[in-house]
């Protein structure tokens, strides 16, 4: 071999080949320090961002979160009224199943997005209040279930899903004692036997207003916000409403040929934004006559004892809304009712008749 000649490896290029095999071996699988690498973990996926809550929609939420918490108020005091009363309802009893339903068409424009929000409300119809001791109440309807389909019908769903569903359970529950209903609860569905219950076919019906009034219609009877407010317990409430009902049972609105002035008005006041203008004056709704008055207040009374409430305090309250609420105070429930001496002596007469009757164990039949 030639002094300064280059000596030739036998294998030219395997030793840088390994080499770089092995350094690139050595930065894939050792970290400074020797340790191994730590295994890359894979990324969450990415949440979707929380939609917007405008103001406008937070007080669409709060004010539907209270007119729904007043109406399921008024439900639970009707429940004992409407159906402990039945055989005195007469013509204006019919079998009902015992609850009310809802979805978000029930609520107009934005409070319909509210409803979602604030009830759960979609298309399908849910129930949104069960009457106590009604036949829902027996055969375990609670409030939130689905109603997906009765007597193996198919429930409409959508707009007009209330109207549509009245149509369906009407006739069903004429002609059978019992009606076979699939609910869906908590994602599964079942199918309860739900019997039909006796009952005076009212609708209770909450009025957005701040006016100390209530109305009736003949088939509705509705108390104000401002009646409820005022009334505060659900005794007093309990009161005013069974008289609503009594001038309903009597039929005095349609006697008095006011069913039209009235019906208009109920219509408006249950609105999420009703027209308040229309409570300018009177309202159209003329005062009711001292007989219809005194008839309804002692149908009331005899009402209200069946139905398990306390009827002492009945004149002492009657007593405190005319002294609030005068008849000088437009579209307040005295100058509507003003014949306030005459009922007051009429209710005394007619506590002492029922505590009379409860005393020697006899039918409490006005």
């Amino acid at each position: 071999m030639a002094v300064g000649q280059p000596v030739k490896s036998p294998y030219p290029l395997a030793w840088p080949a390994i080499a770089a095999a092995l350094l690139l071996s050595a930065c894939s699988t050792l970290q400074p320090g020797g340790e191994p690498p730590v295994p890359a973990q894979p990324l969450p996926p990415a949440e979707p961002p929380a939609p917007v809550v405008t103001p406008q929609m937070q007080a669409a939420r709060d004010q539907l979160k209270v007119i729904a918490g007043l109406q399921e108020r008024l439900y639970r005091i009707a429940a004992p009224l409407l159906i402990n009363n039945a055989d005195l309802c007469k013509t204006q009893a019919r079998n009902l199943l015992g609850f009310t339903a809802k979805n978000k068409y029930s609520y107009p424009g934005e409070y319909a997005d509210a409803s979602t929000a604030v009830l759960g409300y979609d298309d399908v119809l849910q129930i949104s209040g069960v009457l106590a001791g009604s036949g829902a109440a027996r055969a375990g309807l609670r409030k939130g279930d689905d109603l997906l389909a009765a007597g193996g019908k198919p429930l409409p769903r959508g707009r007009d899903a209330e109207s549509k569903a009245a149509a369906v359970f009407g006739p069903l529950t004429a002609s059978s004692a019992t009606l076979s209903m699939t609910i869906g609860r908590n994602g599964n569905s079942q199918t309860l036997n739900v019997p039909v219950t006796r009952a005076c076919a009212f609708r209770v019906d909450l009025g957005n207003s701040d006016n100390v009034n209530a109305y009736n219609d003949g088939s509705r009877v509705l108390l104000t916000r401002g009646m409820i407010n005022f009334a505060q317990n659900d005794e007093a409430i309990a009161y005013v409403m069974a008289k609503e009902l009594a001038h309903n049972i009597l039929g005095h609105t349609n006697q008095m040929k006011s069913t039209a002035t009235v019906s208009s008005l109920i219509d408006n006041l249950t609105s999420v934004r009703p027209d308040l203008t229309m409570l300018v004056g009177s309202a159209g709704v003329r005062p009711m006559p001292p007989d219809y008055d005194v008839a309804a207040d002692n149908l009331a009374l005899y009402m209200l004892a069946r139905a398990g409430y306390n009827i002492g305090n009945a004149r002492s309250f009657w007593q405190r809304l005319s002294g609030q609420y005068p008849a000088t105070v437009l579209n307040g429930y005295t100058a509507i009712h003003p014949n306030v001496t005459a009922r007051l002596a009429a209710m005394d007469r007619s506590v002492s008749e029922i505590k009379a009757k409860q005393a020697a164990k006899r039918p409490l039949l006005p």
